[in-house]
């Protein structure tokens, strides 16, 4: 008798696209099995340790039996108020804490849960190509019809709005600068022109600025929030700019209408981050400017020493201004994931293809700035004898 399997994945989960970097595993386990030493340069997770400070209100609430409850919305002012001085400090925006920020559980979580709250199934969804892949599943789980926004080089990889098909209803437009993956940055000028296109089509602008803090030299981030909040929710996270991501903590922030929204779906979802992780993140969101500009330096030395090894050896790219990520080519390369994948397997330095960010990102590879220079160096020497279009290694 043959026993049948059921599949019990929904349309939903069904439609979130495959992941590339199930490759760039297998890829690495062949480099570890040959006895490679292993440079991973593919994901965007800091190696940086999160603030003392935060680490300290952590551990102090460990010891307070009062935390270990599930955490209701009123428990999170102590953040929300934490992050509307953050905002204000920095950006010299004003926002009200009860009404116009809410915590997330990670700003990934959070972009799911804010498109599940203000669009429906079969809404359109303005998405840059290329762009952090857990964009596609955001959107795919929520059923949304995703409209590419194409980034393209000789634009500075900023979207060009007057290319939207003309009679477009778009729900919501999804931007992120610093950008990921290729480190592009955008002006107020900008997001100002943006929020203006927005508010005529009655299109929601979401800006995830997880790299807010990671920028280089004189160069600040601004926050879309600046635009005004109408219309407007903004994304931050403490993974990258505070090294917190294990944490899983952020805000949102900006529009009344859209929290709200989002507030009604997390509240069926989930009762917040663990209070102690709160007070880390509220602790971290005060801390003086100067300490993150620290931390970002080190990623600026790392790009220092990257960005001329990889011109060094023919590679075609720029010096990032922000973020956490070198976005280049290497001469003559034709398929970033062939790439990506034999150089993992042959050399052991694991770097991220473009084609995982969206076919606009194929002809391109990310590295992330997680390693210290000397191994960045390593890895600019060890993939200088990689041939770009070598055949594909039989995995």
């Amino acid at each position: 008798m043959t026993q049948q399997t059921t599949s019990w994945a929904s349309g939903r989960a069904s439609a979130v696209p495959d992941s590339i970097f199930t490759r760039m595993n297998q890829a690495l386990a062949q480099a570890r099995a040959a006895g490679l030493d292993i440079i991973d340069l593919s994901i965007g997770s800091s190696d940086q340790p999160p603030p003392p400070q935060a680490l300290d209100a952590l551990r102090a609430a460990t010891h307070d039996p009062a935390t270990y409850r599930y955490p209701l919305h009123r428990d999170t002012a102590p953040l929300r108020e934490a992050a509307a001085r953050y905002l204000s400090r920095r950006f010299g925006v004003q926002l009200d804490p009860e009404h116009e920020i809410l915590p997330l559980i990670g700003a990934q979580e959070g972009l799911a849960h804010l498109l599940l709250a203000v669009t429906d199934p079969g809404d359109t969804l303005l998405l840059p190509d290329p762009c952090y892949p857990p964009y596609y599943g955001a959107a795919a789980v929520a059923g949304l019809t995703v409209e590419p926004l194409p980034l393209r080089e000789q634009h500075g990889y900023l979207p060009q709005l007057e290319d939207v098909p003309a009679g477009l209803n778009a729900r919501a437009l999804l931007l992120n600068y610093p950008n990921n993956p290729t480190s592009a940055v955008a002006d107020l000028s900008f997001f100002e022109q943006v929020a203006t296109w927005c508010r005529q089509r009655g299109t929601l602008l979401i800006h995830d600025h997880p790299y807010a803090e990671l920028t280089y030299g004189d160069y600040r981030a601004p926050s879309a929030l600046q635009a005004g909040t109408e219309g407007v929710v903004e994304l931050h996270s403490l993974s990258k700019t505070h090294h917190m991501g294990g944490f899983r903590v952020g805000f949102a922030a900006g529009d009344r209408s859209a929290l709200s929204a989002l507030a009604r779906v997390k509240g069926a979802i989930d009762f917040h981050a663990y209070l102690g992780i709160q007070a880390a993140a509220a602790t971290a969101l005060d801390l003086p400017e100067r300490l993150g500009r620290e931390a970002a330096r080190r990623f600026e030395e790392r790009r220092d020493a990257l960005v001329p090894a990889l011109r060094d050896h023919g590679w075609t790219v720029q010096l990032p201004q922000a973020s956490m990520y070198v976005w280049g080519r290497p001469p003559g390369l034709t398929d970033s994931l062939d790439y990506a994948v034999r150089a993992a397997a042959q050399t052991g330095v694991a770097v991220a293809p473009g084609r995982a960010f969206g076919m606009g990102g194929e002809g391109y590879l990310r590295f992330a700035l997680v390693q210290p220079p000397e191994l960045l160096l390593r890895a600019a020497d060890q993939l200088a004898r990689l041939p770009a279009g070598s055949p594909l290694p039989n995995l």
